[in-house]
């Protein structure tokens, strides 16, 4: 047997399989870049032959503002004061507090950024989506607010045999009242007349009018006797008898029906981690993720009431177990609402990320109830809480982020443990003395924005305005801490500085334009390739094929924001792409030109275009980076496009298309053919 021709067996062999992982990778990445259309295939095969392909997981692209729309805002921040070494500090502060009032806003996807023009500090803010324009200015440009609360008063004494019977005079004098109006109404008199009576202001004003009520409280009561009218009559039904609520007696009139919204019966287990909203943990966001997972492989229905109440970081249904009731999408931020509507009945699903932390979902049931129109006179009755006043848990002090001075991270000189330091001003250090002093060995919350941020026990008095935070902190950790007192202590004014606002209209149309001029570039290029290559350029069509669906899967998997400006970066990037194929394919003419076999020409071609390249290539790829380091957010999207099309398309152009070439080359003679480049002999 000859050497040289079981060489060459294997070769082939090698090439063989070259050929199908290269059209494998083809066919997965079109299906991870498309899946809804791999989907329809996958299903249409498990129909057919049922074997049960799974689905392609349906992610979509990361599209910027001005394919998608919504905001920009730009502000610029007032350090006036403030010394130069802690400045960038300060920013980075009130960056953490917007990018946490983003979240608030319920805005998927935003991007909160920082940046320096000579000495002005800027803060950069995208928002998607985003239609309330002024809202969000409003929420984004107050200045950060830190308050130190006490705990606050509770209802925690029985009420005197005088107040009791204070409150059992005033509700019977309440329930005559409603009576002797209920006895008029009852003589002729109508509704609308004796409406002027109500005790709810909100209302008497437009004849008693409530609106469409579902079935949730306070009106639950009201609720059900509208639900149970539905069999005598279809509207304009008066309540013959006083209907009690928490609120006092009630005289009800039903109008029209209406179809409900759809409503959700669920549990959760919120595990939070340190930054994440409103919550007081410890755990670091990866360390709350391996958490939310552990405890999604232990859940069942029947213990995850059980699992709520051990491990669930929203105290509010904790010890309901996690119990939300029926809620409708609104009243939950978006990423919870979409997950737990579109789950299955009876299934337990996460964990799925939203501003609070990461959420395990339990869905109970789903229900549309009708809604009822409503209007009642109420005559307000008395209970406890309108003698001993409500529940309290934290009141103010009057310390807040006007007396603090700085807050920073230091070492605990015993035991080398990271705390955070606080220091105030002549004001505040009294107003913290007096406050520890009413708090030893109770607690204290400190509140960023509304929402507590920590909550330390005090351990002793502290008279000097010198405190520390300590606890099991990381050094990540109690750097966040520090942020967050500082955005409120310093405070460090936002003024805004551009506005740019794109409709979701607007930006659908860029989008379909942009689709579109893509598509003819790359229909252009491989038209233009094939007829001037003939089956070298075929394969290069294969191979750019290839690299545009490589190019979207990396965008996709990666997150990469693509903006009008990434897309064009993407379209120079097919230019990249095919300038290789045309380099390797007129050095392989030459080659060919020369008397050179074809087998010899084929591999002299990919060698010596492989310098001019990679020059060309690194020559890209140099003014990319220079793009990225000093341009605006816009350029950078075109530059950041355009590099991983340029490196992807090295991969194609060197690797792809060389092993399709060399396996065709047996298929020609030596000099090759008018279709393989060569000539007519």
């Amino acid at each position: 047997m000859n050497i040289n021709s079981v060489s060459f067996g294997k070769t082939r062999a090698n090439l063989r399989w070259g050929i199908v992982g290269i059209f494998g990778l083809l066919l997965i990445t079109v299906a991870i870049a498309a899946p809804q259309y791999a989907n329809k295939g996958i299903n249409f095969i498990n129909d057919k032959v049922k074997i049960g392909l799974p689905n392609v997981p349906e992610k979509s692209f990361r599209l910027g503002l001005d394919l998608q729309g919504g905001v920009q805002l730009i502000y610029k921040t007032d350090l006036t004061g403030i010394e130069a070494n802690k400045q960038a500090l300060a920013v980075e502060g009130v960056r953490d507090v917007i990018e946490r009032r983003v979240n608030g806003l319920g805005v998927a996807e935003a991007n909160v950024q920082t940046s320096q023009i000579d000495n002005t500090y800027r803060v950069n803010i995208e928002l998607p989506g985003v239609t309330d324009v002024n809202q969000a200015i409003k929420m984004i440009g107050e200045t950060p607010t830190l308050e130190f609360k006490e705990e606050g008063s509770r209802i925690d004494r029985p009420l005197t045999d005088e107040e009791q019977q204070s409150i059992i005079d005033y509700n019977v004098n309440a329930k005559n009242k409603a009576n002797a109006l209920l006895e008029r109404l009852n003589k002729g008199e109508s509704f609308e007349s004796l409406v002027s009576a109500s005790e709810e202001s909100e209302t008497k004003d437009n004849a008693g009018l409530i609106g469409f009520i579902p079935d949730i409280e306070p009106v639950k009561e009201l609720y059900a006797w509208a639900k149970n009218q539905v069999n005598t009559s279809t509207s304009n039904t008066i309540s013959k008898d006083l209907i009690q609520t928490p609120q006092g007696f009630n005289i009800v009139k039903r109008g029209s029906e209406r179809d409900g919204q759809p409503e959700v019966q669920a549990s959760h287990i919120l595990i939070c981690w340190l930054g994440s909203k409103n919550c007081e943990g410890r755990l670091t966001k990866e360390e709350a993720k391996n958490k939310a997972e552990t405890l999604f492989k232990k859940a069942t229905p029947k213990n995850f009431a059980q699992l709520a109440k051990e491990n669930s970081s929203d105290l509010s249904n904790k010890a309901t177990g996690g119990d939300l009731g029926y809620f409708t999408k609104e009243k939950m931020v978006p990423e919870f609402a979409s997950a737990a509507f579109e789950a299955t009945k009876g299934t337990i699903i996460g964990p799925i990320e939203t501003a609070f932390g990461y959420h395990l979902i339990y869905k109970r049931d789903a229900r549309q109830e009708k809604e009822y129109e409503i209007s009642r006179i109420l005559i307000r009755t008395k209970t406890a809480v309108d003698i001993l006043g409500p529940n309290q848990q934290w009141k103010s002090t009057g310390l807040s982020g006007k007396q603090l001075q700085r807050a920073e991270v230091v070492t605990d000189q015993q035991t080398g443990g990271v705390q955070v330091s606080l220091k105030f001003n002549s004001e505040g250090a009294q107003l913290f003395k007096e406050l520890t002093t009413r708090n030893l060995q109770k607690p204290i919350a400190i509140f960023l924005d509304g929402f507590p941020i920590s909550t330390p026990n005090v351990n002793t008095v502290i008279p000097d305005g010198n405190a520390v935070i300590s606890g099991r902190f990381s050094f990540q950790e109690a750097k966040i801490l520090a942020q967050r007192l500082n955005a409120g202590a310093l405070p460090v004014p936002v003024e805004l500085i551009s506005q740019q606002a794109i409709g979701a209209t607007l930006g659908a149309e860029s989008l379909a334009k942009s689709l579109k001029a893509g598509a003819m570039s790359l229909a252009v290029i491989m038209i233009f390739m094939i007829a001037v290559y003939r089956l070298p350029g075929l394969i290069s069509v294969v191979s750019l094929c290839l690299y545009t669906a490589l190019t979207l899967v990396i965008f996709k998997l990666l997150g990469v924001t693509i903006t009008l400006a990434g897309i064009a970066g993407f379209i120079m990037s097919l230019g990249v792409a095919i300038d290789a194929n045309v380099l390797i394919f007129e050095r392989l003419k030459e080659e060919l030109q020369q008397g050179k076999s074809l087998r010899l020409a084929v591999e002299e071609g990919f060698l010596r275009a492989w310098t001019s390249i990679r020059d060309g290539n690194a020559a890209t790829l140099i003014t990319s980076v220079i793009l990225i380091w000093f341009g605006s957010s816009f350029v950078k999207g075109f530059a950041l496009t355009l590099i991983i099309g340029t490196l992807v398309s090295l991969f194609t152009a060197i690797t792809v298309t060389r092993v399709m070439v060399r396996f065709i080359v047996p298929w020609f003679k030596n000099e090759g053919s008018w279709l393989f480049l060569g000539s007519k002999k």
